[in-house]
């Protein structure tokens, strides 16, 4: 009778834990089998607590360097930064898993680039970025602008399209209706009231060919590079299709990481860094802002 009543209180007991008889026989897992999952279960529900983000030296790795690595200190992350050389390793790192996130390229770039190595990421905010722009030439400003001047332009496909964008938005010429403005060409254009001479360089050879031509449309690096100041420009473009922006792979995209560091780009303390030290870029659209001399030529 006393084992009969033992096991009357053993199963009691075990109802009022909520835990079935047949639970409690099935239970036969080692104690290194239960800690184990334990341990797996505690590592998937870890915070993530050191972040590495991968730009391209310049610019936006001194944004990591000067702001952001002390704002996602303060809330007690580690951030180390990695720095490339080139336009490819980037994406291909973040993939690998050698990145945490990346910061260097245009929506356009990555679309392209994922599509064609069948890569899983996803943009997630824009970053400072210094524009294409329309710079003095033998012309200083753009009421000089005259029938058969000549007009420089980067020659490779991507850019001369921004450039015959910016024509067309100052009127300079007319492109084609329901044209693509990231595929645009020369045959796309409708209309050339100007008889603009359009003279396609080398990207980089552009400022130093300012005083051949009248008006030299500029990339932003190698405005800076050349020693040409952003704010210097006559006229910069208006879409925000090329303001970079950060990758992460898409399993990443809603991890609270992420948003920390979506938090320290769009902070008023980095807007304040950002204004202070790269004046004349074009800054990320959710800011709500219109700069540099594409705002002064619109308010014209």
């Amino acid at each position: 009778m006393k084992i009969v009543e033992i096991r009357k209180q053993i199963l009691a007991a075990a109802a009022v834990a909520g835990i079935s008889g047949l639970v409690l026989v099935g239970c036969n897992n080692s104690p290194n089998e239960e800690t184990a999952k334990a341990d797996s279960n505690a590592a998937a529900t870890e915070e993530k607590k050191t972040i590495v983000i991968g730009t391209t030296e310049g610019d936006f790795a001194d944004m990591v360097r000067d702001q952001v690595k002390g704002e996602l200190e303060a809330k007690g992350y580690t951030v180390k930064l990695t720095t490339f050389t080139d336009y490819v390793r980037p994406n291909l790192a973040l993939a690998e898993g050698d990145l945490d996130i990346n910061i260097f390229q245009h929506k356009p770039y990555l679309d392209t680039f994922k599509a064609e190595n069948n890569l899983d990421l996803v943009e997630v905010f824009q970053v400072p970025t210094a524009p294409l722009g329309v710079y003095s030439g033998k012309k200083k400003t753009l009421e000089e602008a005259y029938n058969g001047m000549k007009v420089s332009a980067p020659n490779d496909p991507s850019n001369f399209a921004r450039a015959l964008v910016m024509m067309n938005d100052l009127g300079w010429i007319t492109l084609k209706d329901n044209v693509d403005p990231l595929t645009a060409s020369k045959s796309d254009i409708a209309t050339n009231p100007m008889n603009i001479d359009i003279v396609e360089l080398e990207a980089a050879q552009l400022p130093r060919a300012r005083d051949e031509v009248d008006f030299a449309i500029i990339n932003g690096n190698y405005a800076t590079d050349s020693g040409i100041k952003l704010t210097e420009a006559l006229y910069q473009e208006a879409s925000f299709a090329y303001v970079n922006w950060s990758a992460v792979k898409t399993a990443d995209k809603d991890a609270k990481w992420v948003k920390d560091v979506t938090d320290a780009y769009n902070s008023d303390s980095f807007k304040a860094y950002a204004h202070k030290s790269f004046p004349g870029y074009k800054y990320p659209k959710i800011w709500g802002e219109e700069q540099g001399a594409a705002a002064d030529t619109a308010a014209k």
